[in-house]
This record gives C-alpha cells, sequence and structure tokens, in this order.
C-alpha cells in the first residue's frame, strides 16, 4: 500500500468503489474485476507504465481500459476507471484495488496470509497452510499471497497481519544460534 498522501487518495476511492458495488450487489463481480487489474498490472511493467505516464492522453488511457476491460468487467467497474482516468488518478489503480481487495476480506471475514517458502510450494502445501491459518485465526476464509526465497533454505514463513510463524530453516538456525550465545 502507498503511503502518506496517496494513502489519503486511495482510501476514499476504493471506500466510494465498495459503497458503489455494496448498493448494486456487484461486490464479488468487482472483486474478480480488481483481481483481474491487479493480474494484469503485475505481469504487464507496460500497462501499469503506460496508465502512469502524464504524456499519454486521457482518450488514449480510456481506450486501451476499455479494450481490455470490455470482454467479461462489470460495468460499475468500467466506469470506476473511466473516473480515475478523468480525475488523473489512474496511475494509483494498483494501490486502489489492493484497498479493496482488503476492505472485501474484512466484509467477508477472511485474512490475508503472505507465505514465504524457499521453493514454490504445492497446491496440497498451500491448502495446508491455508487450513492452518484458518484454524488459529478463526477467519471464515484464508486469501493467501505466495513468494519464494531461497534465502530460507527450506520451511516456510506467514505472515497474517501483524503476526509473523517463522517456520523456516533459516529462523530456526537463528534461533540456535541465539540459546547457544
Amino acid at each position: 500500500m502507498q503511503s502518506g498522501v496517496s494513502a489519503n487518495i486511495v482510501a476514499p476511492y476504493a471506500q466510494a468503489l465498495m459503497s458503489i458495488a455494496q448498493a448494486h450487489n456487484a461486490v464479488d463481480a468487482i472483486g474478480e474485476d480488481v483481481g483481474s487489474l491487479r493480474q494484469m498490472l503485475a505481469e504487464s511493467s507496460d500497462f501499469d507504465q503506460f496508465l502512469a505516464n502524464p504524456l499519454v492522453g486521457v482518450e488514449m488511457k480510456k481506450g486501451v481500459l476499455s479494450q481490455v476491460t470490455r470482454d467479461g468487467f462489470n460495468a460499475y467497474t468500467q466506469n470506476f476507471l473511466m473516473l480515475l482516468v478523468d480525475r488523473g488518478r489512474v496511475f494509483l489503480l494498483d494501490a486502489i484495488c489492493e484497498q479493496y481487495q482488503a476492505l472485501l476480506r474484512d466484509l467477508k471475514g477472511i485474512v490475508l496470509a503472505e507465505v514465504t517458502s524457499a521453493s514454490k510450494l504445492s497446491d496440497e502445501q498451500v491448502e495446508a497452510v491455508r487450513e492452518k491459518v484458518k484454524s488459529f485465526t478463526g477467519a471464515n476464509g484464508v486469501d493467501v499471497s505466495l513468494s519464494t526465497d531461497a534465502d530460507l533454505i527450506g520451511g516456510v514463513m506467514i505472515k497474517v497481519g501483524s503476526q509473523v510463524l517463522d517456520a523456516s530453516l533459516r529462523g530456526q538456525l537463528r534461533r540456535l544460534a541465539l540459546s547457544l550465545s
């Protein structure tokens, strides 16, 4: 999430999108749209840079966004994107979408587990992590964000909110070294 001034801009836009979604019974549909948009932005730095570029005209940005969201996107999501372009806020799209997803998780009683592992986890391992987090948080559901870090040597680190569970080999070695000194 962005900090400072942009956080003060991001939150109201995300809340406005959530209000629209709730008023039109489209919370899940718009949730899928923002997830798709975040994936597009993550997979294409050109797309992200295009939207953030102040030299690209409003009509050009609207045209590209219309093309990208033409199939399968909710009309309210499309209108919201046009509003962001008109207001010169489309460069905050990823942060607004991230905040919307956080609001959606809060609404549904879902927590976000940020899982870092030494190597890619199998589907079974991800499901085991999801169930473990669900049991110790009491949440209705768990969204899992995966990343890898070879420096962990083995095992996983799971972050849920401010809680961190370090079950990595690096963490075990660090704790062993502390106990020996």
